[in-house]
């Protein structure tokens, strides 16, 4: 009998597996199990070097659908992610997403759905290893400015997790409207307007608060 598992690797306390799976059920999918890393990095460790992320290689057998929130989820950087997704694929598994209600599934045998999803998925992943490096990058600018403003007040505790600005900056870097990222994150517009507008800063206020 097949099975749907979600996937989530969980970064910090504001950011639930039980959050994410409420997310994934608002989105129409019916979970049947999940599976979830806690405190662990994803642009720094591959999907099979994570403890749950191992066993998920041993859970999922043809014709079942792995869910993740999105494809960054499955891997470290542009190469593992397209390769994790291939590899599932080549198992029989049907690879889901809930932001945005991506579908990888290697059943099909038309040669254009096949090289269209092939495309998506390298377009995706790229995408995913973009918005990590920048992450990255303004996560050590806005270490730096809070080091350097360390006496200064540190005004008002952000609204959002890392997880969420993560998410954030991911949908905007693809063109995402603020009423749909807003629903995707739980987030207000005004708060993605803030982020859209000074994303340094945002980084900057969370670094402040986690000194």
């Amino acid at each position: 009998m097949s099975q749907t598992i979600l996937y989530v690797r969980v970064s910090t306390s504001e950011q639930t597996a039980a959050h994410q799976r409420t997310q994934a059920e608002q989105a129409g999918f019916r979970i049947d199990h999940v599976v979830a890393d806690e405190g662990m990095s994803g642009v720094s460790t591959r999907l099979a070097d994570r403890p749950q992320g191992r066993r998920l290689f041993d859970m999922l057998r043809r014709g079942d659908t792995l869910v993740v929130r999105w494809v960054d989820r499955l891997g470290r950087d542009y190469a593992d992610v397209c390769e994790t997704i291939r590899a599932f694929m080549a198992r029989g598994v049907v690879v889901r997403t809930v932001i945005n209600g991506l579908t990888f599934d290697g059943a099909t045998q038309d040669p254009m759905q096949m090289a269209v999803r092939d495309a998506l998925i390298g377009f995706m992943a790229a995408t995913a290893q973009a918005q990590a490096e920048a992450t990255r990058e303004a996560q050590r600018a806005g270490i730096e400015h809070a080091k350097a403003r360390e006496d200064a007040y540190r005004g008002r505790k952000p609204s959002y997790s890392r997880d969420q600005l993560d998410i954030v900056r991911s949908m905007l870097a693809q063109g995402v409207g603020a009423s749909t990222i807003a629903r995707a994150t739980g987030l207000s517009r005004q708060t993605i307007y803030r982020i859209y507008k000074d994303p340094a800063e945002a980084e900057t206020i969370l670094a402040r608060w986690a000194a």
